[in-house]
């Protein structure tokens, strides 16, 4: 597994963060995966990074803090935070995010906590969330195993067992195999999802209508000059890098006035550390009216709640049925991974790239144009193997998307 690992480091460092000559990089990961974290600073170092720095976390003293600490004491975020980062997007770094985090990891934790952190955070970043949001410098997200999470996904098996099933999976749906280059396996699969994009940017859709068998009925509005981006992102400096380890998708952004109906998730979702199971919201005018989960129902709420933006869709996601994602038969239990096996929806932020000039737009400007602003960004899935979806032009013309949960076009 070794040479498995040190392919996934090198995929990671030169196309998913694509790091150049001279550039600081930043990495955040757990203490547990430090074996694998000297493989990424050494392969960063390699491709020519001007400095790596790492940012530690651990999953156990995390949840301890939220277990000792009052919700005043968890709010007291040093200045310095923001000073760093600030100093860091200054010398244009990038970012390395490695997950390998329970998905339950909070479970039974104080939400009241955990939101009251989540808002002060994210109101001390604010300034400094558009570098990301508009891909300002690079980033990406991926994942490695840990018995912890495979023991989530694998409950019923051996430790040992349970997470050598999750390692060969996330290998698999990374594109990472021992007879292959994954570098020149992602060019061909970036390729095939611009091929996607492309081919509903010519359409240009006023709207799109979702159809399943569990119930989903939801017409979701896209904004005018909407732009479908699939594969990787390109900085203003003209660097290409991908941001998710595995994607699967082409996205879009949603006219934040213009959802209605009633949409079922298809997937749990891990929210926060909390397993959130058998939701469905009822959309109107672009806002959810109505929520409803099987478990973590107080949970769904709060996250609606969490600021304004936060009940109305910032983005629209089309990943085929048979994806790699979703032909393991898997369920990760992180959506990194999940919504990489289905359609997904995202209440909050929306990604003003999706938008023509949304990158130079005030959040003003890109709410005045239907695009939704918010400080927290969350996807859950919703495709299923029947997913029915059409594309509908301002007169009315109807064309079809998605059958039997698949493009048309690969029939």
């Amino acid at each position: 597994m070794n040479e498995l690992y040190q392919k996934l480091a090198r995929l990671a460092v030169r196309r998913g963060v694509n790091v150049q000559k001279g550039q600081p990089l930043i990495i955040r990961a757990d203490v547990r995966d430090h074996v694998f974290i000297e493989m990424l600073v050494k392969e960063a170092y390699e491709a020519g990074a001007g400095s790596v720095s790492v940012d530690w976390k651990d999953q156990t003293l995390n949840r301890m803090d939220y277990e000792y600490q009052t919700a005043e004491t968890l709010c007291d975020i040093g200045t310095w935070i923001h000073t760093r980062e600030a100093d860091r997007q200054k010398k244009h770094a990038c970012y390395l995010s490695v997950i390998s985090d329970a998905p339950n990891s909070l479970q039974g934790i104080d939400q009241s906590k955990r939101n009251a952190y989540q808002s002060a955070y994210l109101e001390m970043m604010a300034d400094l969330q558009k570098y990301s949001v508009n891909n300002e410098g690079q980033w990406c997200v991926f994942g490695i195993p840990s018995i912890a999470w495979a023991k989530t996904v694998f409950p019923d098996l051996p430790e040992e067992e349970a997470f050598r099933r999750l390692e060969a999976a996330i290998f698999q749906v990374s594109r990472v195999r021992t007879d292959s280059d994954p570098l020149q396996e992602w060019e061909k699969h970036d390729a095939q999802l611009i091929r996607h994009a492309d081919k509903l940017n010519a359409c240009q859709f006023d709207r799109l209508h979702f159809r399943s068998g569990l119930g989903t009925d939801l017409t979701v509005g896209l904004v005018r000059d909407h732009i479908w981006v699939g594969g990787g992102c390109t900085t203003p400096d003209g660097v290409y890098f991908d941001p998710n380890i595995p994607t699967e998708e082409i996205f879009c952004m949603p006219d934040r006035n213009r959802v209605d109906g009633v949409v079922y998730a298809s997937m749990p979702l891990s929210y926060h550390g909390t397993l959130i199971e058998d939701f469905h919201f009822h959309f109107k005018d672009g806002k959810v009216i109505e929520a409803h989960a099987g478990k973590e129902a107080d949970v769904l709420n709060d996250m609606l709640a969490f600021d304004e933006g936060s009940s109305r869709l910032g983005e629209v996601a089309l990943v085929p049925y048979g994806s790699p994602v979703s032909a393991s038969g898997i369920l990760f239990l992180n959506t990194l991974y999940d919504e990489n096996a289905a359609c997904h929806l995202a209440l909050g932020m929306c990604y003003p790239e999706n938008l023509k000039g949304g990158t130079a737009m005030s959040d003003d400007e890109l709410q005045a144009a239907g695009g939704n602003v918010s400080r927290q960004h969350i996807d859950f899935m919703f495709g299923t193997a029947d997913m029915e979806i059409d594309g509908i032009a301002e007169d009315g013309t109807v064309t079809a998307i998605f059958r039997n949960g698949r493009f048309v076009w690969e029939d």
